[in-house]
């Protein structure tokens, strides 16, 4: 068995056999370490570049202080120094009262109580948006699931200052209205760097089918009245300018039978005035011809015969006497 202490290298050509393998053992080591060094380069530089969308934010923290990246475009930062996270500037959005996959009711969210003591199932679908990056990323762990129960608190808070009908039909612009501002101001108050973008009531019905039909007919019954008022106005709008018209006509008829039987009565005052100063100066003459007068216009054909003495007879028309 040979020592390995008393082994010693052949000589000759030996010899320079193995200063050959120490000359590539070198050169292996030197391409191992240029290898590494590409590679720790490449990473390097890999995790120092990096590609922001138009849609996105990146947050960069530097030594736990954080800052934020809007536009877009090839960004750099330091590599284990600088560490980023990407939030999307797009408008989101969630359910409330159904699985937006399957479509079926959670009830848990769904069901609520009006003012009148009715339950109804009412859908909303919530849309939101990140405004600011960093506090969506440290005010709060879970913006998204705070928002989802701020929309839950003020929905049936809201839901149940209406009674059932208004939350069915004609209530429903409104309710929104007011989930939308409650939630704006609490949202401001809470900091989370998100914004309610719109919060729309999807549906609302009664739980049970019977309820749903009879509001289906209630609501059936108002489009018919709505239907009859506008063809009352309709034919109100068709009738009432006839009438004015007529009603016009008619006024300015009596308008000139007024002003003629004005004239008419004037006209007999001022006879009547001439009569008078005319009986004044010769009342015998006067109250005579005003007899013949009457006379005429009681008989109009009527002849006065005038008997002479010697038999002969005179006829002359009643007029002859009053001129």
């Amino acid at each position: 068995m040979i020592n390995p202490g008393q082994y010693t290298p052949p000589t000759g050509s030996g010899a320079s056999g193995g200063s050959g393998w120490g000359t590539r053992l070198k050169k292996m080591k030197r391409t191992v370490l240029i290898v590494l060094a590409v590679l720790l380069i490449g990473a390097f530089i890999s995790g120092g570049v990096y590609q922001l969308e138009e849609d996105e934010y990146a947050v960069i923290t530097t030594f736990g202080k954080p800052s934020v990246v809007s536009t877009s475009g090839l960004k750099f930062k330091i590599p284990l120094i600088q560490q980023k996270q990407i939030v999307s500037k797009t408008v989101k959005g969630f359910t409330m009262g159904y699985d937006k996959a399957t479509n079926q009711t959670i009830e848990d969210e769904a069901v609520m109580i009006t003012v009148d003591f009715n339950f109804v199932d009412v859908d909303f679908y919530v849309e939101y948006r990140v405004t600011d990056p960093v506090k969506y990323l440290y005010n709060s762990q879970q913006p998204e699931a705070i928002l989802k129960m701020l929309c839950q608190s003020y929905i049936r808070d809201t839901i149940g200052l209406y009674t059932v009908d208004d939350v069915i039909t004609t209530g429903k612009a409104q309710i929104q209205s007011d989930i939308r501002e409650k939630i704006t101001k609490r949202l401001e108050q809470e900091d989370l760097g998100i914004t309610l973008v719109n919060i729309t009531m999807q549906d609302a019905e009664p739980p049970t089918y019977e309820v749903q039909q009879a509001f289906k007919a209630v609501e059936t019954s108002k489009q018919e009245a709505d239907t009859a008022i506008n063809n009352a106005n309709k034919y109100a709008n068709e009738v009432l300018p006839a009438a004015k018209a007529d009603a016009d006509e008619i006024l300015r008829q009596a308008e000139a039978y007024k002003e003629a039987r004005i004239a008419q009565a004037n006209g007999q005052a001022t006879r009547f005035t001439e009569l008078y100063q005319e009986y004044s100066k010769y009342p015998e003459v006067t109250r005579r011809r005003l007899y013949y007068e009457m006379i005429q216009e009681i008989f109009p054909n009527i002849k006065v015969v005038i008997l002479g003495e010697d038999g002969t007879n005179t006829v002359l028309p009643l007029d002859s006497f009053t001129d």
